[in-house]
């Protein structure tokens, strides 16, 4: 009978083929167990009779095949990132060439320097612990802890490939070369971006971390 028990047992079948890869540090390991069982949500089901449909179960491979080789791509992160420029350089010669869609693209560099923020920042914010109204602790009693992105890399990667490409597909529809004098858009979007580095640096400096190093941090005093 074709159940969901199945989809967990290939899932099991992909991260050990993953594990086999010597130079896959834990923290993309971990990534990419916690991807896959996202990206199974939606197909999972109660019963059996739901998915022995074709249609489901059509669904079913292409989705499995797809995770395979998603999950199967993760040691390879210089190629991964070759793919991803490679998207990114075809959809600006779409754009360029089109004389258009400066919207779609403004949208398209807003939502990835929100996802390089979250590359960039730990995934437990010395900010947030800190109770209101409380100072931080002093230097010596300060907690040290590994660096932890609150956005993997893994998933960082994907989000930026996948947005390239749906708005590569985004410019076959006129509906959304809307005229606009695009240097403004070019403009706002260079001063967001020098704000929000500036943010995070500054950030980067007070709580003394390194996120391209990983470095252990913790909370410093002003």
């Amino acid at each position: 009978m074709f159940v969901y028990h199945h989809a967990q047992i290939d899932n099991d079948k992909i991260l050990s083929y993953v594990l086999s890869f010597s130079q896959l540090n834990r923290s993309t390991i971990s990534d990419c167990r916690s991807f896959s069982v996202d990206f199974m949500d939606g197909v999972e089901v109660d019963g059996g009779d739901a998915v022995q449909s074709p249609l489901a179960k059509w669904k079913y491979e292409v989705s499995r095949t797809f995770r395979y080789y998603l999950v199967s791509s993760a040691p390879y992160t210089f190629r991964r990132w070759l793919g991803t420029l490679a998207a990114a350089t075809i959809y600006v010669l779409r754009v360029y060439y089109g004389r258009g869609f400066y919207v779609i693209s403004y949208g398209v560099g807003t939502y990835i320097l929100n996802l390089l923020i979250g590359f960039l920042s730990p995934k437990e914010d010395p900010e947030l612990e800190a109770p209101d109204g409380a100072s931080l602790p002093p230097k010596d009693n300060d907690e040290v802890r590994p660096f932890v992105r609150r956005l993997p890399e893994f998933l960082f990667w994907y989000a930026t490939t996948k947005a390239f490409i749906v708005a590569y597909l985004m410019t076959f529809c006129s509906i959304f070369d809307v005229p606009v004098f695009w240097p403004i858009l070019l403009c706002y979007w260079i001063f967001l971006l020098v704000l929000t580095m500036k943010r995070q640096i500054t950030h980067m400096i007070r709580y003394e971390y390194d996120p391209f190093r990983k470095k252990k941090y913790g909370n410093k005093s002003d």
